[in-house]
């Protein structure tokens, strides 16, 4: 944590009323914060104040905010949230292909935007250890790519050859958001051309009902609406 009782919060948005009830909320909450306009002011002070996490803008003016999110990935891999007035689905992707780590649709509450943010750092603070053993760890799951076996509280679950392979792969990059096309490509290693995606919902309806408590409220393999999956550690 780089300073304050909940850590640093860099707000970039170029209209100084977002900027400003954004701020108060958060100082409230116990965040020191600190803003931009800009993308030039806010890499300046992304390098000076080395936040915890960012709320970025996606409309600004002269270098918009996936542009900027792209710069601020070749520097951090810090948490960062999408704000915008935009529901497109094409930004929301694209967004989150950038590295974004959450999004936000203008207008919002300030119980969600705070509960997004305790939600993402919360994530950041605590990463999956790596282990040498190979084995993939999260809480009651264990995944070993080297023996194929999964376990949930200790107990062997089954899965398809398929099925398993589509665990692991998105096991082994927690948190990034994954489009059906993607998974098509990356664990069928085929042509996604005459592939229907919805192979890969089917396979992930699958995985859920097998390793999830409670598959329609799934703790390990999250839906994105309007985007594809992601796994949550």
């Amino acid at each position: 944590m780089s300073g304050g009782e909940r850590g640093v919060v860099l707000v970039v948005d170029d209209e100084a009323q977002v900027r400003t009830l954004v701020g108060r909320l958060l100082r409230h909450e116990g965040y020191v914060v600190c803003e931009a306009a800009d993308a030039t002011s806010a890499l300046r002070t992304f390098d000076e104040r080395e936040p915890d996490i960012v709320l970025l803008d996606v409309v600004m003016p002269n270098v918009d905010g996936i542009d900027l999110l792209g710069e601020i990935r070749k520097r951090s891999a810090v948490p960062v949230i999408m704000l915008s007035a935009l529901g497109d689905e094409a930004d929301r992707i694209l967004g989150l292909r950038t590295g974004a780590d959450d999004y936000m649709v203008k207008p919002f509450s300030p119980g969600e935007l705070s509960a997004r943010i305790e939600s993402v750092l919360r994530r950041a603070r605590n990463p999956v250890a790596p282990r040498d053993d190979g084995v993939l760890r999260f809480g009651a799951l264990r995944i070993d790519p080297a023996t194929r076996d999964v376990h949930v509280d200790g107990a062997l679950v089954t899965l398809t050859a398929r099925e398993f392979d589509l665990l692991v792969f998105l096991a082994s990059s927690p948190r990034q958001v994954f489009d059906r096309q993607q998974l098509l490509a990356q664990v069928w290693s085929s042509s996604t051309e005459w592939q229907d995606p919805a192979t890969v919902t089917e396979h992930v309806r699958r995985i859920r009902r097998k390793i999830e408590i409670d598959p329609d409220r799934p703790r390990w393999v999250k839906t994105v609406r309007g985007v594809g999956y992601r796994f949550e550690p």
